[in-house]
């Protein structure tokens, strides 16, 4: 070790057994809100980044060792940070998959339009928030509202402990190697935006190919056409089959050409619900030498996701269609990627040094979160997904599985309905149109039964239009919906078609 880097550790260890022997001040016992606090391997730049602000000019160049070393200094012993508590909503979700439990864990499916019970069928537009979500939401503006990193006071340091804990949740969940591949985005659009722009400037050049698949949506199609248009690069399309299900044939030949560098591919369609095989998709591309971001936005409240065995260099998705707020999602990319890659965007917390003549970046995640991010939002994140692993995602697919079944079985009988895809395997998602009612006319007839479902293209045109449809009504399920809900939804739809 550098005698640099040991005055960074020694400093940051002193910091660290100061607040550990002051954490009760930090995190009364009494505190409703009980959980362990991760271990100090979990988070190796917090302290170093503490230290850098602390010590004298001249030093903030220097980059942290990373692990904090607990040998002794100074014949000063500095142990490991004990257990102690951190504000974290506690989250239960019984066991035995009780889902009038469940329900009840979300306040807003108790809510009545028109006077009547309102049946949320809008989940792939946005899901609804369980109370663990909403009051942690609270509890954070209530007792830790703060800006995160190199605050020096108690609320600096709840609100950075909590938005940390965060993304080694999200890291957890999505059994990624590291806390350092996580990076909190606004959401996915934002996520494919930042790697098209932080990723594809550097690496698509003119006569590159960009591979999509005819089952995107808009926000893994646009940001494509802007860097093609920019660089000169090819935009190149996945084809279905009748189905809608991906032809992995005519994928692997536009991969031999040599020519693509990124495939940008759905997991689970936000149109038609179709699953892909992403990971064998991913194991193709990678035998080409092409790079893969999935679009895990509709799958991830459905699917077990583990990016490792994906093998995906990146992979998308936004908190609010896995039960937490709006206007935070995630962006996962494989870490030896991510230290690649340039800012995204520029501004405080992003930097280790700035002069006017230059400025030196932080290392990944940090680069690519500039300014004051969604601190509280990315919390709750964490809530939500702690609440989706206590459900178990297994128990989940196959809950969904029994209704989405039950659903389709039912409205094939309906006559004049038409069910936009059969593909393989489906998830969450339900589309269709009517031979003589228009999509509007069927939506609005619903709506006044109580009943929120979506009519549009759904920002997924192309595929719409594969199919032969402008618009179709999309009923798109979660695991809080009920098989009483969807049978009153398929008595409702048959009385609108035979009026």
């Amino acid at each position: 070790m550098s005698a640099d880097n040991l005055a960074d550790d020694r400093l940051a260890q002193l910091l660290q057994r100061s607040l550990q022997e002051n954490a009760a001040d930090f995190f009364p016992a009494a505190s409703p809100f009980a959980a362990t606090v991760p271990q100090e391997d979990d988070f190796p730049s917090l302290w170093q980044e503490i230290a850098k602000t602390l010590l004298p000019a001249g030093s903030s160049n220097r980059q942290p060792s990373g692990k904090i070393d607990t040998a002794p200094i100074d014949a000063v012993p500095v142990p490991p940070i004990p257990a102690e508590t951190v504000p974290v909503l506690p989250v239960s979700v019984p066991r035995d998959f009780d889902i009038a439990a469940i329900r009840n864990d979300f306040p807003l499916l108790s809510e009545k339009v028109h006077g009547k019970p309102l049946i949320w069928f809008d989940n792939g537009a946005t899901t609804q928030k369980p109370r663990a979500v909403i009051e942690r939401l609270t509890y954070f503006y209530e007792h830790e509202n703060s800006n995160v990193h190199r605050g020096a006071h108690d609320l600096a340091a709840r609100a950075t402990d909590a938005y940390e804990n965060a993304r080694r949740i999200v890291r957890q969940f999505l059994h990624a190697s590291s806390p350092n591949e996580i990076v909190f985005v606004r959401g996915t659009t934002e996520a494919i935006n930042l790697v098209a722009a932080a990723w594809g400037r550097d690496n698509i050049h003119r006569g590159d190919e960009i591979l999509l698949s005819h089952l995107e949506h808009h926000a893994n199609i646009v940001p494509w056409q802007l860097l093609a248009q920019e660089t000169g690069a090819v935009i190149k399309v996945i084809p279905v089959d009748a189905n809608g299900d991906l032809l992995l044939n005519d994928y692997t030949d536009r991969l031999r050409s040599g020519k693509v560098k990124l495939a940008a591919v759905t997991q689970v369609s936000n149109a038609l619900g179709t699953v892909t095989p992403a990971a064998e998709m991913v194991r193709i591309a990678h035998q080409f030498g092409a790079k893969v971001l999935i679009d895990g936005a509709q799958s991830v409240a459905h699917l077990a996701a583990d990016v490792q065995k994906l093998d995906a260099d990146f992979f998308v998705f936004s908190g609010h269609k896995i039960f937490a707020p709006t206007g935070i999602g995630v962006l996962y990319g494989k870490e030896e990627i991510l230290q690649t890659m340039r800012p995204y965007q520029s501004g405080g917390g992003m930097i280790t040094d700035v002069t006017f003549e230059k400025a030196e970046y932080q290392p990944a995640p940090g680069r690519f979160e500039a300014g004051t991010g969604n601190i509280a939002d990315a919390v709750a994140l964490g809530t939500a997904l702690e609440y989706v692993r206590s459900a178990g995602l297994e128990s989940i697919k196959q809950y969904e599985h029994r209704l989405l079944t039950h659903t389709l079985n039912e409205m094939e009988q309906i006559p004049g309905i038409r069910i936009i895809g059969t593909p393989r395997e489906r998830a969450g998602v339900i589309s269709f149109v009517h031979d003589r009612l228009n999509t509007e006319e069927i939506n609005q007839a619903l709506a006044a039964e109580g009943i929120a479902l979506r009519a549009g293209h759904h920002c997924a045109q192309p595929i719409l239009r594969r199919f032969g449809c402008e618009s179709t009504v999309r009923a798109s399920l979660a695991f809080y919906n009920t098989l009483e809900e969807t049978d009153f939804f398929i008595n409702t739809l048959k009385n609108i078609v035979v009026r």
